[in-house]
């Protein structure tokens, strides 16, 4: 079994309450995890207006079809346009 994790750090611009922040964040997370089919949610910084992180993971039997998924996922998250990826992290376990 092979388990990839994913962090996504997003920089927020104009945002001025966590209500929107939180709009924000919950429109990325749906449309990530409607498409891929994975497990994703917010996992810091849930009291800036600034900032956001999003972790996921995805569970499969082969490190090259994890992989090639994960950066499907950076890419999609980028390609949105939401809020600016800043930062970026993904991790493989062979179990």
């Amino acid at each position: 079994m092979v388990v990839g994790t994913g962090i996504i750090k997003f920089r927020l611009f104009g945002v001025n309450s966590l209500k929107a922040k939180r709009k924000i964040i919950k429109s990325i997370i749906g449309k990530i995890g409607n498409k891929f089919n994975i497990s994703i949610g917010e996992t810091d910084l849930n009291d800036s207006h600034d900032w956001a992180v999003i972790g996921f993971a995805i569970v499969g039997n082969e490190a090259g079809f994890i992989n090639s998924k994960m950066d499907k996922v950076f890419n999609f998250a980028d390609e949105m346009g939401l809020a600016m990826i800043a930062d970026t992290h993904m991790e493989i376990i062979h179990l």
